[in-house]
């Protein structure tokens, strides 16, 4: 009897996936629960385990495919797969009662009588023995790590893994791609002829194609879907960061030392947010058809950059963390977007997201909704510039920030002073901390 493998849920917003890899072959026992191929969502990967302890019967998605919620990956038969008889032992007797020594002569085996000594192959050209621990290895590796080492011939058991748990990520893999092709140092050699002219290279390739990750394809549809039913409009302010600075470079090292994580800005406006959207519920509401749903809890999403675009974890009622909560989070929210180990509940359910373009040296944009939210505030670069303080020019260090919301929920007086109040609050560190 044979069960089928179907994808499982995969969450909120995710309708489909594709077939990253399989990491087991037909043919082979796998026991239940245990891992046996891999989706790739616009989100997160999920591994998929085996319902049930027998052998992989078929597999009827390949790497690659388009699957949904409930289609068949392969199937699973029970019981283990058929073993070979043995070399030596009892003689084996065929259905018409010869037995199977004079079965064997007939087709022309070699004769039983003296003892054969069994001699492994040695691989094909071009191929390299997988063992067991490099099999091991190679599942403690991210997809893209595969993926990468795959395109490269290379053996993943060869490769350090910085990751989670000793797991190899990608920028292992590219270390090691770099350290192989470090060049060595020329011998010396006597002096000879010279040698003959190489051809010309060749002319590099133009153009090149290249597929489209799950992520990156869901991404693209979501920002035109944002572009077509919202009525996104952007308003800007700017925040002299002089207080929050000189609060840093106070307390840094005694936050750092009591709570072993660094003190960084985004906790200053994690919980200014917090305080200008419960003055401004209305920017941490969602319409849902024709009625608006207020929100009265605060699960702020962060944007968090990844080789594959942009992906927002989020903070479970941020109004209740602490500045060194928020830092944690945060910190480990960056780590696991690098390893590619988020959770799909990490990514659901945030009520108004944040995100800091300054990281990459970004001055000024229009940061897009993350719908259903209906507002979204971006963060730029720390820049010093001259500005008028108390009727005097003086250097302080700026920062721009925008706020792009939904014009049909959302009334322009209102983003402007929800801004503001972020404004307010970030500028006045200790105002920040009570209000918050």
């Amino acid at each position: 009897m044979s069960v089928e493998i179907r994808v499982p849920p995969m969450g909120e917003s995710i309708a489909e996936a594709s077939v990253g890899r399989w990491l087991k072959q037909a043919g082979v026992p796998v026991k239940a629960g245990e891992p046996i191929v891999e989706l790739e969502t616009d989100k997160v990967n999920l591994e998929v385990p085996a319902p049930q302890d027998g052998t992989l019967e078929q597999i009827a998605k390949n790497e690659g495919d388009t699957v949904t919620e409930g289609d068949v990956l392969g199937t699973i038969a029970e019981g283990a797969p058929q073993q070979p008889a043995p070399a030596t032992g009892a003689v084996p007797t065929s259905p018409n009662g010869t037995s199977g020594s004079r079965t064997a002569a007939s087709r022309g085996a070699p004769s039983p009588a003296a003892p054969q000594r069994a001699v492994a192959a040695p691989p094909a050209a071009g191929v390299t023995e997988t063992t067991g621990e490099s099999a091991k290895r190679e599942l403690e590796a991210t997809p893209v790590a595969r993926r990468l080492a795959a395109q490269h011939g290379i053996n993943l058991s060869d490769v350090p893994g910085s990751g989670r748990e000793g797991r190899v990520v990608q920028k292992d893999v590219e270390s090691y791609i770099e350290r192989q092709a470090a060049p060595e140092p020329a011998p010396v050699q006597q002096p000879t002829a010279p040698p003959t002219p190489a051809a010309p290279p060749a002319e590099e390739a133009r153009e090149e194609r290249v597929r489209l990750s799950r992520r990156r394809l869901t991404i693209a549809s979501r920002l035109v879907e944002a572009h077509h039913t919202t009525v996104m409009t952007t308003t800007f302010n700017e925040i002299d960061m002089s207080s929050v600075i000189r609060f840093r470079k106070e307390r840094r090292e005694a936050f750092k030392q009591r709570h072993e994580v660094d003190l960084g800005f985004m906790s200053f406006f994690v919980r200014a947010v917090v305080g200008a959207l419960k003055a401004f519920p209305r920017l941490n509401s969602r319409l849902d058809g024709e009625e608006l749903v207020m929100q009265y809890h605060y699960d702020i999403g962060i944007a968090v950059a990844s080789d594959e675009g942009l992906v927002v974890p989020v903070l479970r009622d941020a109004d209740r963390m602490s500045f060194a909560d928020v830092e944690r989070a945060i910190s480990g929210m960056v780590q696991r977007t690098k390893d590619r180990v988020l959770t799909l509940e990490e990514l659901q359910g945030g009520t108004f997201t944040i995100t800091n373009g300054g990281v990459f040296g970004s001055l000024l944009s229009t940061p897009i909704l993350n719908p259903p939210q209906v507002a979204i505030l971006g963060m730029h670069r720390i820049q010093e510039r001259p500005v008028a303080v108390d009727g005097k020019v003086e250097i302080r260090p700026m920062m721009n920030v925008a706020v792009t919301y939904d014009h049909r929920i959302v009334d322009g007086g209102e983003a402007v002073r929800f801004l503001v109040r972020i404004k307010e609050l970030v500028e006045d560190v200790g105002r920040s901390l009570l209000d918050a």
